[in-house]
């Protein structure tokens, strides 16, 4: 009896662990984290149940696996339902974790001692998107073939490693069988194990780091984490479970015919979540949109969070008031000068008819047609606006941002037959 006791102890101590005994009042207010983070570490555990259970289905293998999905809808107890948490679980952690990244970026949590938690958290994001692209080809219909086939088709314009590296990854020179037995090693034995082992840093560093991030200046009332923090953590827990099983019960995960290598859907489109590039790619050369784009991204990503900042302007959502003004109107600046070039490449200005060689036509002059404009707000901001270094960082941050958001509703929604705009 008094071992059973002692277990229970250690469980409840370890469980506690996670947060300190003693939490600041100001880091459990909603509007403080909107609950991304933990909403995110349960996602994950309902995504491994799940999958645990689709295990015992699914069949790795072309001829079968998209008749195991179908069996596991039709003749298995629960089996659609099921199926239909998995898919609706993984599609949100993607959003979830996304904008977990934006809260943490927007509210000066990124520098000084926290600076190492913004990498892991940048590497978890792309562990993420890893888990749903390998996962998005598993059900071997036509929109995970081809989704599959088109993304492995970008790898390729990476000059001089592009082919042999999309060559790896599908195993092969086409999407086969190779590329789903290896997608499906990797989702289901080796990505799972790098998620919990940077998931379980993650949290380390967030519990080293004292928490959440609050502003020093403001006033620290200390309360206890239990019961403070925990009932609120399984309110949305509870909440975060229902909605998916309600949204699972009356929306199916998409399922289209067998897929069928020699017929290819018009249009065929990437992943919801990388079709900001294939939009790209509509308008832009190949090598800025495999290499160049990528590159200078993830450069700016890492370099962001080394820049010196005042730590009492830690844990301030968009920095200032400057900062806040700064961020909409460069939503605003964004939204016109993307969706601008879209319809000029579009309608008016055809860069691939121009003689000249097409690394000039289709990726220095369009290119340029957006990075001088956003260089000129940029300077705009600096002398007209008097904006600091770290304003001027989010507004860069935030076009960025929003031009993907745009080109990639452009992308599922406005394009249709041949990848034409359609209204």
């Amino acid at each position: 009896m008094e071992t059973v006791k002692n277990k229970h102890s250690v469980l409840g101590h370890f469980v506690l662990h996670l947060h300190p005994k003693m939490i600041n009042e100001k880091a459990i207010k909603f509007s403080r984290t909107f609950g991304l983070g933990g909403v995110n570490a349960l996602l994950f555990f309902i995504l491994a149940f799940t999958g645990l259970l689709l295990r015992f289905s699914y069949i790795p293998i072309p001829e079968k696996a998209y008749n195991s999905i179908l069996a596991l809808q039709n003749q298995s107890l629960f089996g659609a339902l099921l199926r239909n948490i998995h898919h609706w679980s993984a599609m949100l952690m993607v959003i979830t974790v996304f904008l977990h990244l934006i809260r943490v970026f927007y509210s000066q949590s990124i520098y000084h001692e926290r600076r190492k938690n913004w990498y892991y958290g940048l590497l978890l994001f792309t562990i993420i998107l890893a888990f749903n692209f390998t996962g998005y080809l598993l059900p071997w219909d036509q929109l995970s073939y081809w989704a599959i086939t088109i993304m492995t088709n970008i790898i390729e314009y990476i000059p001089f490693i592009g082919e042999s590296f999309a060559h790896i990854i599908r195993g092969g020179e086409i999407v086969n069988e190779n590329t789903l037995l290896n997608f499906y090693t990797f989702h289901t034995a080796l990505l799972p194990i790098l998620f919990v082992i940077f998931m379980v840093l993650h949290f380390w560093l967030i519990r080293k780091t004292k928490g959440v991030a609050i502003v020093q200046s403001e006033e620290r009332k200390m309360v206890p984490v239990n019961p403070e923090l925990i009932y609120k953590e399984i309110l949305m827990g509870l909440i975060l479970m229902i909605s998916i099983i309600l949204f699972s019960m009356f929306f199916d995960a998409p399922l289209l015919e067998k897929a069928n290598p020699m017929i290819s859907p018009n249009p065929s489109k990437a992943p919801w979540y990388f079709i900001g590039i294939q939009e790209l790619l509509i308008h832009l050369h190949p090598v800025f949109v495999s290499l160049l784009i990528p590159l200078f991204l993830s450069l700016f990503f890492v370099l962001i969070a080394k820049i010196d900042i005042d730590i009492s302007k830690v844990g301030t959502w968009f920095y200032s008031a400057k900062g806040k003004q700064i961020i909409f109107i460069s939503i605003a600046f964004s939204f016109l000068l993307t969706i601008s070039l879209i319809f000029t490449f579009e309608y008016a200005f055809h860069l691939n008819e121009l003689s000249l060689p097409l690394f000039i036509s289709t990726g220095l002059i369009p290119f340029s047609m957006y990075l001088i404009p956003v260089l000129v707000f940029i300077f705009y901001l600096k002398k007209g606006k008097k904006a600091d270094k770290i304003e001027l960082i989010l507004s860069i941050m935030t076009i960025i941002l929003s031009s993907y958001i745009i080109m990639s509703v452009v992308g599922i929604w406005l394009r249709g037959e041949g990848m034409h705009l359609i209204f």
